[in-house]
Order: structure tokens, then C-alpha cells, then sequence
């Protein structure tokens, strides 16, 4: 019997996500896929990226050297 697909994955840092729109960049970029021109059907809007910056994991701060 085939597993069922998980809407979760391991990050590098061992967190599990959701699978959203990095993850599926990351996977088409991976594979060697090209990415949808803006404004074509299916490509990801404006308003996707600005949703998905919400969830995105922060930048650590650098500390600075002396």
C-alpha cells in the first residue's frame, strides 16, 4: 500500500513545516525545473510572496567582530 503524502517536511535545521511556497521553489529549482514567468497561469502572485514572507523563518543577526 503507497504512503500517503504528508502536507509537512524536515527542514535542514530539523524543524518540521508546512509545505508551502519555498518548499516548492526549492524543489522545481532542485530538479532543474525552470520557474513559470510573471503573470502566467499558475505562477506564484505578488500577494503569495508577501503571505509566505509572514511564516519565513527570521534571519539570524550577525554579531559584530572586534
Amino acid at each position: 500500500m503507497a504512503r500517503a503524502k504528508s502536507k509537512y517536511h524536515t527542514t535542514k535545521d530539523g524543524r518540521r513545516a508546512k509545505k508551502g511556497l519555498y518548499y516548492n521553489i526549492n524543489k522545481k529549482r532542485k530538479e532543474g525545473r525552470k520557474m513559470r514567468k510573471k503573470g502566467a497561469k499558475g505562477a506564484p502572485t505578488a500577494a503569495a510572496f508577501k503571505r509566505s514572507a509572514k511564516t519565513a523563518k527570521k534571519p539570524k543577526k550577525r554579531s559584530k567582530k572586534k
